[in-house]
């Protein structure tokens, strides 16, 4: 057998070899790229769909999503964009916030589960969560922030929200009115109780970064949860402030011991 034809039969095995099949574990091969079942699985549960309940209908949707995806995936490969800037700068971000994710799973499932005590101190302490849960009706006045401040001492100062709109008019500040249900489980404990005690038809004012919301409570709802959703709402509570409290922990120890350096007009302010 000459040596040309013993390099063609190499080559072919090569060739044959790298040509990936629909077989096994792989459902679909999209220009030589697989899509496993575990990418299948992963998307119906990106839908909220077990793998086990999905339909032969539905996963062929499912299917044919990822298969839509790596097509215009592979598009924008070959168009160079998987090496632009922009790109990789919002990938490190998505890997950076994909990793955090994990670790806070990780964290609550690893957090030890409250007693019963401490869960009932802890509804106990969060009256508008729980047995004093209200839904309260809002009616609101819209409002670019004032850049004089007497305008905004007078609007503090106002015991209506009608008071509230003639001092917003007689400064020419341009307002809407607008009305929106809230419900008190929102709010932290103290905010519920500062709220929760205002004079009927006395307004509050929350502020945002070029309009505030100057709101009145008209009416109120008792809407308090059941036992089991009362416990259930505790423990998931309880848990995240659990790991928020690890985390910042664990952040604290990691800035202690970690090298960071700043380019001059970077670094921190000091405190």
């Amino acid at each position: 057998m000459s040596q040309r034809i013993v390099l063609a039969i190499v080559l072919a095995c090569i060739v044959s070899s790298c040509e990936k099949k629909p077989q096994g574990q792989t459902v679909a091969v999209v220009n030589n790229e697989e899509i496993t079942a575990s990418d299948l699985n992963a998307e119906l549960s990106n839908a909220n769909v077990s793998a086990a309940d999905a339909t032969k209908d539905v996963r062929a949707q499912a299917l044919q999503r990822l298969i839509d995806r790596r097509l215009l995936a592979q598009q924008a490969k070959s168009d160079g964009l998987d090496k632009s800037p922009e790109f990789l700068n919002q990938q490190r971000r998505m890997n950076d916030e994909l990793l955090i994710n994990m670790l806070i799973s990780r964290q609550a499932n690893t957090a030890q589960v409250p007693s019963a005590a401490e869960i009932a101190q802890f509804e106990a302490s969060h009256p508008g969560m729980f047995a004093k849960r209200e839904i309260w009706s809002l009616q609101q006045i819209i409002y670019p922030l004032p850049k004089d401040a007497s305008v905004t001492a007078k609007i503090a100062a106002a015991k209506s929200l009608d008071e509230v709109a003639q001092a917003l008019t007689a400064a020419g500040i341009q307002f809407t009115r607008a009305n929106k249900q809230f419900d008190s489980a929102m709010l932290p404990p103290a905010l519920y109780t500062q709220l929760g005690s205002l004079a009927p038809g006395e307004p509050f004012i929350a502020p945002g970064p070029d309009k505030a919301v100057a709101s009145v409570i008209s009416a109120r709802q008792s809407a308090p949860l059941n036992p089991d959703q009362q416990r259930q709402v505790a423990l998931s509570q309880m848990r995240g402030e659990k790991v928020k409290q690890l985390l910042g922990q664990r952040l604290k120890d990691l800035k202690a011991k970690a090298k960071i350096e700043y380019q001059p007009g970077f670094s921190p302010a000091k405190t």
